[in-house]
């Protein structure tokens, strides 16, 4: 071996030392924090999932647009009072189905684009394909990971007072699949007693998905309503979402514009009687026109006192009876007692309209 080999092996030598003295002289990590690993909450609060609220900072002017452009559910006052009856009615069929004391609460209704939802979606989740027969459309209804532990838990007689154990990292099983599409249809059955009072409405359970991009309903770009239902078993619990694209809605989209049950658009029966009553007392002049013609301007303005202008119109011929420029009826003229009178003789208004 030569001297520039013996020399270059003594450098990388120090140079491996000094780092291992760098090293040792850093404290190595210690206590809980050590081998700490990250939840899914975590993991969904760093890729962007988290729910939180978006700065308008953090948009661009074509964005803002774009989110604008959105229909809000406040245009459908009716589907709020809705979702409130749903509500009640979950939190009896609930506590039925689950023998435990069950609260339902509303997080929050907004407007957003289908696929916008799709990729914000926590997983692992369920999603539940619906359909409603009566509109031959579809919606969705997702179940998070942390409600489906707890629906499992109770139903398989876990003990209260005890937060339901979260796994994460594993396919759910059979057993949660089954006992899921059971919540689910519970969920259904009470969304039929919901809108029935407006709209007669079958919502049918199709398929239960764990992939959003198996649970596509609707195009991406099409708007949704979005409501956020919060389900609360004691020390467990979790959300049940409720996805409508509008397409969906679109066939009772009249009857959701409603501000209370039975709301005519259009019509009043008071006011339409009132003012039908009213125009009945209108005064109307009417003209009788023995004849018409066309003159020249220059003709009239030289037309003098004494003057006289030739009807085309023969004696006992009919005249007509106008209220402003409508022709209304065709009489004949004639003379009753010392003034001169009218008999109509046809209705005209009809020839007019056509």
């Amino acid at each position: 071996m030569s001297s520039e080999d013996d020399d270059l092996a003594a450098a990388w030598g120090e140079a491996v030392a000094s780092e291992g003295d760098d090293a040792t002289d850093a404290p190595a990590p210690t206590g809980p924090d050590a081998a700490r690993v990250l939840n899914q909450a975590e993991i969904d609060s760093l890729l962007g999932f988290g729910g939180g609220p978006s700065t308008q900072s953090e948009q661009t002017g074509i964005q803002r647009i774009v989110s604008a452009g959105l229909v809000s559910y406040e245009r459908l006052p009716m589907l709020e009072i809705i979702f409130d009856r749903l509500v009640r009615i979950m939190s009896t069929s609930l506590r039925n189905f689950t023998s435990d004391n069950v609260e339902v609460s509303i997080d929050s209704i907004v407007s957003l684009r289908f696929g916008d939802y799709l990729n914000s979606v926590p997983l692992p989740a369920m999603l539940a394909v619906f359909k409603v027969d009566e509109w031959d459309n579809y919606g969705l209804i997702v179940v998070d990971s942390a409600l489906i532990y707890s629906v499992v838990d109770v139903l398989l007689g876990g003990r209260r007072g005890t937060a339901a154990m979260r796994i994460e990292g594993r396919p759910y099983t059979t057993i949660e699949r089954t006992l899921v599409e059971r919540l689910i249809t519970v969920v259904l059955a009470d969304l039929t007693d919901a809108f029935s009072p407006l709209s007669p409405a079958h919502f049918r359970f199709e398929r239960l998905e764990v992939n959003p991009r198996f649970a596509a309903v609707s195009r991406l770009s099409n708007a949704c309503i979005l409501s956020r239902l919060r389900v609360d078993m004691e020390d467990r619990g979790g959300k049940i979402e409720l996805l409508l694209p509008y397409a969906t809605l679109e066939p009772i989209r009249e009857l959701l514009l409603q501000q209370f049950m039975g709301e005519k658009f259009g019509r009043d029966s008071i006011w339409e009687t009132h003012l039908a009553e009213e125009l009945r007392h209108t005064e109307l002049s009417m003209d009788v026109v023995l004849d018409e013609q066309t003159m020249p301007l220059a003709a009239i303005m030289s037309l003098q006192r004494g003057d006289r202008i030739t009807l085309n119109a023969a004696p006992g011929a009919p005249v007509r009876l106008r209220c402003g420029d409508v022709p209304m009826f065709e009489a004949e003229l004639g003379r009753r007692e010392n003034r001169l009178a009218v008999r109509i003789m046809r209705e005209l208004r009809q020839k007019a309209e056509g």
